[in-house]
């Protein structure tokens, strides 16, 4: 089924974001095919459930097989059976009608599939808490079981990243407790008014460079967007003549509420869970900044003459329509018209031509990333062909820079004399 063309003019600075002008074509296709193709993924949203519950099956894997390889299932089902049943299934390729969508949009169906995330997300993790403290695991297998439980928390970062960019108070609050389980509470400042802001720019810490490998954009992004999370955040208070250290401190709030917590969770089942519950939330944060790394490798937004950069359009995202990923993430891979309109809520965000497109879906993507020369191999040749050949276009690591450039042919030149002589162009 062919993609409906789409164009979208706006970015939104705000914390939630807001849905600005949007404009598609629709492709010609029979109005009872389209509603009942909706109809049917209408009822997979509720499939999106099973990557909290996956963490359940690790001890019913190994109590009916024995087999105590199981308790990595997490990993299996993560990185094997979904990029395989990409591959099976395809791309989504269906996209909403401007009047679906605004239909689609108030819809509370959609936002219950996401709320139901939570519960899920906490049960996976008390389960896991009691196995790690009463259960007669090995180390090893206790290590697997925190791993996949850390896998679902990376998802639950993604229900937080939806939530939180609503207007309504009780979700923006529901994102903070999905962020409880990694000690990541500040991505709610930093996601919304400094990723949203500053993406596909230098600046940007979640941005990756073109030459920049997973493993050196993994610590820059992390504490790069602490500090920025902690200096939006102060910049806010200050603004309203609050002290920085004011319970009203939405970085301080969060991060004391994943502190009772994991503080609780020691409390009833022991101190002995402890590495655990932090090895799932660094496995949790890995998986969203390895997805972050994924989704704006190497794109650049230009400045105007003015020197200021414009607005954030699909082009500045790499997409990727696979529909089991697609649902498992809650559309996160249609990132183009997510950045261009981040008040839409997932359920209608569209899948574009005019955005990059990744070769595989993320699940895999995330595998690819792993190692550095498959990586660039796959990668760089789709950045420079995303540029027509021009890879002074591309946000280029510094460090790097002269070695691209060379590489291709041209003399290093400062930045400023590249976007003049693409002006001029």
């Amino acid at each position: 089924m062919k993609r409906a063309g789409h164009s979208s003019t706006a970015v939104d600075e705000s914390a939630g974001g807001g849905v600005s002008g949007d404009a598609t074509v629709e492709p010609a296709r029979s109005t009872n095919v389209v509603h009942k193709r909706r109809a049917g993924k209408r009822a997979l949203w509720l499939l999106g459930l099973l990557a909290p519950a996956s963490a359940l099956l690790p001890s019913q894997l190994v109590l009916w097989t024995g087999m105590p390889i199981f308790w990595w299932s997490g990993v299996m089902v993560f990185f094997v059976v979904i990029p395989v049943i990409d591959m099976l299934a395809g791309e989504d390729g269906d996209n909403p009608s401007d009047s679906d969508a605004e239909h689609m949009q108030e819809d509370r169906f959609y936002r219950w599939c996401t709320y139901l995330f939570l519960p899920v997300q906490f049960v996976t993790l008390l389960v896991a808490c009691w196995m790690w403290a009463f259960g007669s695991l090995a180390v090893i297998d206790k290590i697997g079981l925190a791993v996949t439980v850390g896998l679902v928390a990376g998802t639950g970062i993604n229900a937080a990243h939806e939530l939180g960019h609503r207007i309504e108070e009780h979700e923006r609050w529901l994102a903070k407790v999905a962020l409880m389980q990694t000690l990541y509470g500040h991505f709610f400042v930093e996601h919304n008014r400094g990723h949203h802001v500053r993406v596909a720019t230098p600046e940007d810490p979640a941005s990756a460079r073109f030459g920049e490998n997973l493993y050196t954009f993994l610590p820059r992004s992390v504490v790069g967007g602490l500090r920025s999370a902690w200096r939006l955040e102060n910049q806010r208070l200050h603004r309203r003549g609050i002290h920085r250290w004011s319970p009203q401190n939405a970085l301080l709030h969060t991060w004391a509420m994943s502190v009772a917590l994991f503080g609780t969770l020691v409390l009833v089942f022991g101190l002995s869970i402890l590495p655990y519950l932090l090895l799932q939330a660094v496995v949790g944060v890995l998986l969203l900044e390895t997805v972050n790394y994924v989704e704006h490798y190497g794109l650049l937004r230009e400045k105007n003459e003015r020197g200021r950069y414009e607005r954030c359009s699909p082009r500045h995202s790499w997409n990727s329509d696979r529909l089991c990923t697609n649902i498992f993430l809650y559309h996160l891979q249609r990132h183009s018209d997510h950045h261009a309109n981040p008040g839409k809520r997932y359920q209608t965000l569209r899948s574009c031509d005019e955005a990059p497109q990744l070769p595989a879906g993320y699940a895999s993507m995330v595998l690819v990333a792993a190692v550095p020369p498959l990586w660039r191999r796959v990668m760089d040749r789709r950045v420079l062909a995303h540029y027509d050949g021009d890879i002074t276009r591309a946000n280029i690591l510094p460090r790097r820079r002269d070695k691209v450039l060379a590489r291709h042919g041209l003399l290093a030149a400062p930045e400023s004399q590249n976007r003049t002589t693409r002006t001029a162009a």
